[in-house]
């Protein structure tokens, strides 16, 4: 199938439209890149991506779409109506980032035009690659044959639990298929998506001094046992199963005994078996951890409590390689000289229509990502504007394009 897309995808990238929008791609490279430093300054972190979503706003209601406007999340959608009768269509760029909002997010270009800043690239860098797309799909009077929903959401990173997708999915039952731009690199590929389950655990209890009060429970001791149960877990391979303890707190001075601990764990499974036998041992290992420390010095009245809260579930999901969303993918990457790099899973706005059954891939960036989540972020813009052309071609093929190729993907 695949090499057959590849002939189709070239008889779409010849269209005198196609082609010409693929120039502008080209030509508006550093506007393109100077409107994404312009996001990237506007702090957008999980459950607060407001005002970068208002900007998007304002960008996305300049360029000619049918009709934008923001839902009840602070999702951004622009529509392009397609011909004809056609699949629905969604091409996504996340607007949230890993960053708190007291990180300063403002880019800064480097003499080697290197671009640094917090989100420069994840997923700043998708955001304006939809962008750039649909206005070059407007400036030529391209329309897919079917309709194309051109969005920024919120809440893909972190805490912020793929909000924006599932309520993309909860109020737009029509959607067929879903490209995310979101990706370190323009080869990146992903197909599969890996479940996950965020815990926090939080023990309490009275604390007091060091020396006055020591022989009571202490929460930072219940805390390591169950730590050091976790950190002992054993995970396959394969299925692809990782765990992380990422965040650890208690305590407020070393002579102190801390009335309050609490730990972040990661979870993550290409398994749902896997997950939910990793699950029941983390909150096992909580729980005996409260218990060791009890039973450990027997206070006659002071106790420990313990909280447990489940801040994030993503669903997951696989897709065959040979599936028809996968193949014209890897043909499009193989029309612009790319090798697609399959990753094995990852978590993605992808997560929410594959564990749906909907057809859908995230595709890489254009451009090069060095130290993504970390405030030394940092983006190489060298041929960006490669990532966006491949993707327009690759929308087309999937919604069809009206006197050329028919669409990839069935209407449900």
């Amino acid at each position: 199938m695949k090499e057959e897309m590849k002939k189709i995808m070239e008889e779409i990238k010849n269209e005198p439209k196609v082609a010409r929008a693929l120039e502008i791609l080209e030509e508006a490279h550093e506007e393109t890149v100077e409107v994404q430093m312009e996001l990237c300054a506007i702090r957008s972190p999980s459950n607060m991506e407001e005002n970068r979503a208002r900007r998007f706003y304002e960008l996305m209601s300049q360029i000619g779409l049918d009709h934008v406007y923001m839902d009840e999340v602070n999702n951004v959608i622009g529509v392009l109506k397609g011909t004809g009768d056609g699949p629905t269509l969604v091409v996504a760029g996340h607007m949230d980032t890993v960053f708190g909002p007291e990180i300063d997010c403002t880019p800064v270009r480097k003499d080697d035009g290197f671009i640094w800043g917090p989100g420069i690239c994840d997923d700043t860098r998708g955001m304006i690659e939809v962008y750039a797309i649909a206005k070059a799909m407007c400036e030529t009077g391209i329309r897919a044959k079917g309709d194309i929903l051109f969005v920024g959401d919120v809440g893909e990173e972190s805490l912020g639990d793929l909000r924006g997708t599932k309520h993309l999915f909860a109020t737009n039952p029509n959607i067929d298929a879903f490209m995310s731009i979101d990706g370190p690199q323009v080869e990146a590929l992903v197909s599969n998506a890996i479940a996950g389950c965020k815990y926090r655990f939080t023990y309490t209890g009275r604390g007091g001094h060091a020396l006055s009060a020591f022989g009571i429970p202490n929460v930072n001791n219940a805390m390591g046992y169950a730590m050091a149960r976790i950190a002992a877990m054993e995970v396959p391979k394969d299925p692809l199963t990782i765990f992380n303890i990422g965040v650890v707190e208690g305590g407020v001075s070393v002579n102190a005994i801390p009335a309050k601990a609490s730990m972040m764990i990661d979870l993550r499974s290409m398994s749902q078996v896997e997950l939910d036998r990793m699950k029941e041992e983390v909150v096992a290992a909580a729980k005996e951890g409260l218990e060791k420390e009890l039973a450990r010095w027997n206070h006659p009245t002071e106790t420990l409590n313990l909280e447990i809260e489940i801040l994030s579930e993503r669903p997951g999901g696989v897709q065959s390689v040979d599936c028809p969303i996968v193949q014209t993918a890897m043909a499009a990457y193989e029309l612009f000289g790319l090798e697609a790099k399959l990753l094995k899973g990852a978590s993605t706005d992808s997560n929410v229509p594959i564990s749906r059954g909907i057809p859908a891939v995230t595709v890489g960036r254009g451009g090069i990502q060095f130290d993504g989540h970390t405030v030394n972020e940092r983006f190489n813009p060298e041929n960006a504007f490669m990532g966006p052309q491949r993707d327009l071609i690759l929308a087309l093929a999937l919604a069809g394009y009206e006197g050329v190729a028919e669409p990839v993907i069935v209407s449900i």
